[in-house]
């Protein structure tokens, strides 16, 4: 006879990771990477536009031009290279990444090469940002992939990459 038990604990189908597979990087981990790689290109990002004299433009409420913000993305993407280039190739790694002990592999456990990495993984989301209301959107919904199992963003996606503990 089988007869439902209120009290009995529940039964799941668990995954169990295979021991040549890699840890998948907690969500935490990828958001303080994130924060600490943005403050970072802040830092020296900001006075670069001050000295541009972009501040001014905002104070005054001018509205950028379309070029304007495409320099100042083209500069944000150098700044974001010289900081984080060579970690990128040797380790698959940000500052930000190395801090919070994560890095970035190809599905095969690899670290991706540098050129696909930077247009697929970054460029993709830099330029899909600049598209007026529609690149928050689309930019917020890119991050939101991250609760799905597999914790891979839509840039992830794209550079058929993830994110996994160090």
């Amino acid at each position: 006879m089988d007869t439902l038990n209120p009290y009995q604990t529940p039964q799941a189908a668990l995954q169990e990771r295979a021991a040549d597979e890699p840890l998948l990087a907690s969500r935490g981990a990828r958001l303080g990477a994130v924060i600490i790689d943005s403050l970072l290109l802040a830092l020296i990002t900001m006075p670069i536009s001050y000295f541009k004299g972009d501040f001014e433009m905002f104070v005054q409420g001018i509205e950028p031009s379309i070029w304007l913000q495409v320099q100042g993305m083209l500069i944000g993407m150098v700044v974001f290279v010289l900081i984080n280039g060579a970690w990128l190739k040797r380790y698959g790694q940000t500052v930000g990444k190395r801090i919070c002990k994560v890095r970035i592999v190809d599905m095969q456990g690899q670290v991706p090469a540098l050129p696909g990495l930077l247009l697929k993984r970054y460029l993709s989301v830099w330029l899909v940002s600049l598209i007026p209301v529609a690149g928050t959107l689309l930019c917020s919904i890119n991050y939101l992939f991250i609760f799905r199992s597999d914790r891979r963003c839509v840039h992830d996606h794209l550079a058929g990459t993830r994110v996994v503990a160090a």
